[in-house]
């Protein structure tokens, strides 16, 4: 079994939707980004690769290349599922923790478990999420954006 964790965070903007998991949530911003800005996927991503010994989501899928422009975080996270699998590794479990003191996750995050695991063809109990908030300090409680902490574990194929 490997281990790896992975970080992301994106600015709240106007203009753009939010999407975290690979749900739409209903919010007055979204977050800033090449990509539809998805922390936790990217999160998610950075950690599966991390694991592996593959490097991180900017060397795969940089914000330099426009066929990522825009593009769904949930079909990347597919992408890398599968990477992980032509090098010869499979996802044994997923843990992320969105970070943001707005808006509230809980309603959406079983959906956010079903998406990655689908993406990654896991069971939806390999997947957790959760979110906490920063009691208005930082960042995040401040408003200005959201962040993701994961961790995954893979084993070889």
């Amino acid at each position: 079994m490997f281990i790896g964790i992975g970080y992301d965070a994106h600015r709240l903007i106007e203009g753009r939707k939010l999407v975290l998991g690979g749900v739409d949530i209903p919010y007055n911003k979204g977050l800033e980004a090449h990509s539809d800005g998805d922390v936790v996927v990217h999160a998610i991503m950075d950690a599966l690769l991390g694991a592996c010994g593959l490097g991180d989501i900017g060397t795969h899928f940089p914000d330099t290349d426009d066929r990522y422009k825009d593009i769904s975080s949930i079909e990347l996270l597919g992408k890398v599922g599968r990477i992980m699998e032509k090098e010869g590794y499979r996802a044994v479990n997923v843990d992320a923790v969105i970070v943001a003191q707005a808006p509230r996750i809980s309603p959406h995050s079983e959906f956010m478990k079903i998406n990655i695991a689908q993406a990654l063809g896991l069971s939806p109990a390999r997947v957790n999420i959760k979110a906490t908030t920063t009691e208005k300090m930082g960042f995040e409680g401040r408003g200005e954006g959201i962040s993701a902490q994961a961790a995954a574990c893979v084993e070889p194929a």
